[in-house]
Parts: structure tokens; sequence; C-alpha cells
């Protein structure tokens, strides 16, 4: 069984480096299927349990990123103002930037133009769609900060490089 896991696990790596912008990046861990755009820039130390990305936008995730399963992130919209209803053939695409730090629980949706700040976490079941600040903690629908991390906490144990 372990080295039925540890397969698939190799194999879910594999795509991840196959079909990413960067292929110099250390420690890339895909614990689950996941589907990234060739847009896709990796960071050190990211971890991922199942994540899809739909469009064309760049989606940079940064050192020691997190995410439980199904996180899904879309960077390409239908053009809803364009010369036919309920939308053209004309698409619109933002990029989303995650910044180093960054954890985001279960079923997350991240929808383009949006930066999540160094330290955030998101919610399960959130759907983000504007910018979160740095050391933040969100959720709902759409995400609002609720909460921050202590920051004098998460600065000593950043200097310090313990990192999960």
């Amino acid at each position: 069984m372990k080295v039925l896991r540890k397969l698939k696990k190799n194999f879910f790596r594999y795509l991840a480096y196959f079909s990413s912008k960067n292929r110099d990046v250390l420690n890339v861990h895909v614990n689950n299927y996941c589907k990234f755009s060739k847009n896709t820039i990796f960071g050190n130390n990211t971890h991922f349990n199942g994540c899809k990305i739909f469009g064309n936008g760049i989606v940079t995730f940064g050192d020691n990123f997190h995410s439980a399963e199904n996180l899904k992130i879309m960077t390409t919209y239908h053009n809803y103002d364009g010369e036919k209803i309920p939308y053209d053939e004309t698409t619109i695409t933002k990029n989303v930037t995650i910044e180093e730090n960054v954890w985001v629980g279960l079923d997350v949706i991240v929808l383009g133009g949006v930066t999540i700040g160094e330290g955030a976490i998101i919610q399960a079941g959130s759907v983000v769609v504007k910018d979160i600040p740095k050391y933040a903690i969100a959720g709902g629908a759409p995400a609002v900060v609720f909460s921050k991390r202590n920051i004098d906490k998460y600065l000593k144990l950043k200097s310090e490089n313990k990192f999960f």
C-alpha cells in the first residue's frame, strides 16, 4: 500500500512539474490529482491536495504554500459586457498571486485578479473575490477578514526558518 501511495504522489508531482512555467523549483508536494496550467509558477516547499486551475492567467504560489482538497482557481471569464447577451465569445483574463506561507482550507474558490497576502489563512468553503491582506484570516462567500495571525509570533517563526 505504501508503494502504491508513493507511486501515486510521484505521478502527480511529475504532472505538476511538466505543466508548470518554472521547472527549477524544489519540493513541490502533490498528494492528489491536480490540474495546473502552463502559466503556473510554484514556490519552494508547496503542498497540494487537489487543485484545478481554469483559464490562461498566471497563477503564482509563494514558498511554503499549503492547500487542502478541492482548491479551484479561475483566471479567465466570459465577457458579459461584450456584444451579445448573456455573454459573447471574448474572454477576460486576470492573474492570481498567492504569497508565501499561505494556508488554504478545503473547497476554496479563488477568482482572477486576486492577491492573497503573506501568511494569510483562507477558511474552508470560502470564495475569494478580492485581495486578502498579509497575516489575515478570512472566510465566507465572499471571503472577508475576520481575524489575523499573531504577527510577532509569525515573524519570529519565519526568522527561525520553522516551516512545515
